[in-house]
């Protein structure tokens, strides 16, 4: 399966003159992403794909908002030349990425919910007539699966990486196929209910989702002041 490059992205007005988190990288880098921004036709965009990607494997907080530099980047060089290497250049190293996802998570847990976070940041901003990129539903779909395994339910981090990632794209994942989502909750609802081991924040969370997604994609009064009150008191 090739990942088409050819997507047209959400519309996020002032995007550009937004702050990014950069200050975990090296000067030099930081010097190549902000001109990327700006000038991306002055810099090797395959180059600063990889090292969007590379940030966002180690780094957890940037993992969750690079989709909006990516965007930043691709509406860049749209406007400037018409062209497509940084869409190009990131979409090929999500898919070699995602081809070795397992051993990806074999090698570091941290690494692959950081890989998760960011594909499902991608999906939610490109867009394809206004509408979520076809190639990457099935993709993001086994990521959140293998999230949902029994020996992932095992490890918080895991548990807490799916949840997020369902409050943040469930609904639109739903609508491009609800097939899959009804087969998802099938596997949450057994781990939840039948699955020793799991710890209470586990339960917790999983019984979050679940009630979130049967309730419209929507935190009812009810529900919030049930799993949140007693943290904010």
């Amino acid at each position: 399966m090739c990942w088409n490059p050819n997507a047209q992205d959400r519309n996020m007005g002032e995007t550009g003159k937004e702050e990014y988190k950069m200050q975990s990288f090296d000067a030099d880098t930081q010097q190549l992403l902000k001109t990327a921004l700006k000038d991306p036709g002055g810099v090797d965009l395959e180059k600063v794909a990889n090292v969007i990607v590379d940030q966002s494997l180690k780094n957890s907080v940037f993992s969750k908002e690079s989709g909006r530099m990516c965007y930043t980047i691709i509406q860049a060089e749209t406007k400037q030349s018409g062209q497509n290497v940084f869409r190009r250049g990131l979409l090929n190293r999500l898919q070699q990425e995602y081809k070795d996802r397992e051993e990806l998570r074999a090698r570091s847990v941290q690494e692959w919910v950081c890989y998760v976070s960011f594909i499902c940041n991608i999906f939610d901003y490109l867009r394809v007539n206004n509408m979520p990129m076809l190639a990457l539903v099935n993709p993001v779909y086994d990521c959140l699966f293998r999230l949902a395994q029994p020996d992932s339910l095992q490890k918080e981090e895991e548990v807490d990486c799916l949840v997020l990632q369902l409050h943040r794209v469930g609904d639109q994942l739903e609508n491009m196929n609800a097939q899959r989502m009804d087969d998802l909750f099938s596997l949450l609802r057994d781990g939840f209910l039948l699955q020793g081991g799991l710890s209470s924040l586990a339960q917790l969370l999983l019984l979050e989702i679940i009630e979130f997604r049967a309730a419209g994609w929507k935190m009812t009064d009810a529900a919030h002041k049930y799993y949140y009150s007693e943290v904010t008191e």
